[in-house]
């Protein structure tokens, strides 16, 4: 007698960002690959708490976030706000434009964690998409992805951190020309730009990602998150506040086990065993 297969199970809203961790290596995906993994009003709140997950978990050294299917993330589901429901729309001017936290909106949170952030851009970015990948700490991009600043064509704005990014990024004029104009740039434009670390094969995107992740988090892991926080903090300082505060966080980094372990291995010459600790 034939049997028949149980149906796929659903997928549910939770299935939207996955999250796994190997090797001190957290991978994020965006999975809606069929919406070009717009973001909608649910899938933004799961991606800043697993953000602070990854965050907040000991046995993370680096975050990489990446997109499934042909896209990384085409922005906000503006077709969702175009039909009233979505982020943006008329109905959502009292829910979550209005009343949204940004100390917990995706950007934000990329921007002051601790761990260190790769985005594998496996296709391109677009609006809201751009706006996140600027804000990991590095960025490798498939040889056919774009990133497409369309914010103006929009009526909008850089509403999540390009304003701010591009001008440090690319200096003021490129940054204004980028952002006036609302155009598109290729891979090897991003990279002769500066915006993208890396460019590589598409099918090469998640392997060079967790190869530089992988070298990341053989080093230190105190010592790369108390590095990441003075670059963050010289970005508002002088040099003068700015060195002081970086001796400031030497003390308890030479108080570690990792340093110990740190000069131990060079002397032995061997590869170190960093805790964390």
């Amino acid at each position: 007698m034939m049997q028949t297969q149980p149906a796929p199970a659903a997928k549910t809203l939770d299935d939207e960002v996955l999250y796994d961790v190997r090797d001190g290596i957290a991978t994020l995906t965006l999975n809606r690959p069929e919406r070009l993994n717009t973001i909608s009003r649910e899938m933004l709140m799961l991606l800043g708490q697993l953000l602070l997950k990854a965050d907040a978990d000991p046995a993370v050294r680096v975050v990489i976030l990446t997109g499934a299917g042909r896209a990384f993330c085409a922005g906000l589901d503006l077709n969702a706000a175009t039909k009233g429901s979505g982020i943006g729309s008329q109905n959502d001017t009292t829910s979550t434009v209005t009343t949204l936290d940004l100390k917990t909106a995706p950007p934000t949170i990329l921007f002051n964690m601790e761990k260190p952030t790769i985005c594998a851009l496996n296709g391109s970015a677009a609006g809201y998409g751009m706006d996140i990948a600027l804000g990991c700490d590095i960025r490798i991009m498939a040889e056919g992805a774009k990133f497409a600043a369309a914010f103006v064509k929009r009526g909008v704005v850089p509403e999540s951190g390009g304003t701010w990014f591009l001008p440090r990024m690319i200096g003021w004029a490129k940054a204004a020309e980028l952002i006036f104009t609302g155009r598109t740039l290729s891979a090897a434009e991003s990279l002769a730009m500066g915006l993208a670390n890396e460019v590589v094969a598409t099918g090469d995107v998640m392997s060079r990602a967790n190869a530089v992740a992988a070298e990341i988090a053989g080093n230190a892991p105190l010592a790369v998150q108390a590095a990441k926080r003075m670059m963050r903090s010289g970005l508002s300082e002088s040099f003068g506040d700015h060195v002081h505060h970086v001796f400031l966080q030497l003390l308890p980094l030479f108080r570690s086990e990792d340093f110990r372990e740190g000069m131990a291995s060079f002397l032995e010459k061997r590869p170190p065993n960093f805790k964390g600790r």
